[in-house]
């Protein structure tokens, strides 16, 4: 039986460029060969293309790109092709492959761009199609469309380059202190600061735009964050509900890869009723952005037992003790199930 040919994209022009690196060595060796040949697809922190023949372990550890493991390649826009162009010396050699699964965080992989021009080339997409990506990648917009849908969402505003300071100042205290000051589109937290005080406000300010164009200033959310893994279209599959259990700040990019103070709890500790209550959620806020083969709802349980919409990932950290597998593995699935599970919905 021939093996489906499946492009892993990894890597990246974006700050979460290490973070892809981890993901996509974990999905890279937990695929399996019988069912499965990863064509390997690498873009460098400058942007630069290559199709990647060397060890895996030289992707987790950051020395991939090498001369004699790299053929410098794009992924054809021309249908016909459906696959990988690599540029040698004696020519140019095509690739063709049945599907792609970008492993891509943040910027320039999980906001849409990745996925437009996979569906330009007529190539399958595992995971979030276009619209979706970019949606749930723009935090100002997921939460107009959560709460159109009937979800809570933290009361927010958001501000442009050109936005008068003095006039944020005094919105921001109407939300009231603490509040956080984000990129409109960032992931894993870059850019990200909790402000307590008004003077702490312009230098957040000016941090969030160092990562996007726009910024939203939004109320802090009393209680802790819950989270939900969900593969699927139409018939979804819904991992145990997480608790992230902080013991102090927010979950920034260094408690979210290393876990200094903080701990993921899984299943959650809390009552079933309200897991349940918290799966409905996610689940209702997956279908309201038009999510489709696999991501990770991030909600706010509250002291009073409401529940907040905080984001949804399309590429969710994939390595073996991220949110996301481990979410799915509570419910009796492997590292390698999980994959199977998010290819088959290309198919289906």
């Amino acid at each position: 039986m021939s093996t489906t040919k499946v492009a892993i994209i990894f890597g990246g022009a974006s700050t979460e460029y290490d973070v892809s690196l981890n993901s996509a060595y974990s999905v890279i060796t937990h695929l399996d060969p019988a069912k499965y040949q990863p064509i390997l697809l690498g873009i460098t922190r400058q942007g630069q293309w290559y199709l990647y023949n060397g060890p895996y372990e030289n992707i987790a550890n950051d020395t991939w790109f090498t001369p004699e493991h790299c053929t410098s390649a794009i992924i054809s826009p021309n249908r016909k092709t459906k696959g990988i162009l690599a540029f040698t010396e004696a020519g140019t050699i095509t690739t063709h492959i049945d599907m792609a699964l970008p492993i891509l965080h943040g910027k320039n992989g999980e906001d849409g761009t990745i996925q437009g021009l996979l569906a330009l080339a007529g190539i399958p997409i595992v995971g979030c199609g276009i619209l979706a990506s970019s949606l749930c990648m723009d935090k100002d917009m997921a939460h107009k469309l959560a709460a159109a849908a009937g979800v809570r969402v933290p009361k927010s505003f958001t501000i442009n380059i050109e936005s008068q300071l003095n006039i944020a100042l005094i919105d921001a205290e109407g939300l009231g202190f603490p509040l956080f000051v984000k990129p409109v589109k960032s992931g894993s937290s870059f850019g990200i600061t909790k402000v307590v005080s008004k003077s702490e406000l312009p230098l957040a300010i000016i941090t969030a735009f160092e990562h996007d164009n726009e910024v939203i200033i939004e109320e802090n959310i009393d209680g802790f964050e819950v989270g939900c893994a969900i593969i699927g279209d139409q018939n979804l599959i819904i991992g145990e509900v997480d608790e992230v259990e902080l013991s102090d700040g927010f979950f920034d990019y260094t408690e979210k890869y290393n876990l200094e103070t903080s701990q993921i709890h899984v299943p959650a500790r809390i009552a079933p009723e309200k897991a349940e209550e918290i799966k409905a959620t996610a689940k209702l806020i997956y279908q309201a952005l038009g999510c489709s083969g696999f991501a990770r709802v991030d909600m706010f349980l509250t002291p009073n037992g409401d529940i907040v919409f905080n984001e949804v990932n399309t590429i969710p950290g994939f390595t073996t003790h991220s949110r996301f597998p481990n979410m799915l593995k509570a419910i009796g699935m492997t590292f390698e199930q999980i994959l199977d599970e998010i290819i088959k919905q290309v198919a289906s």
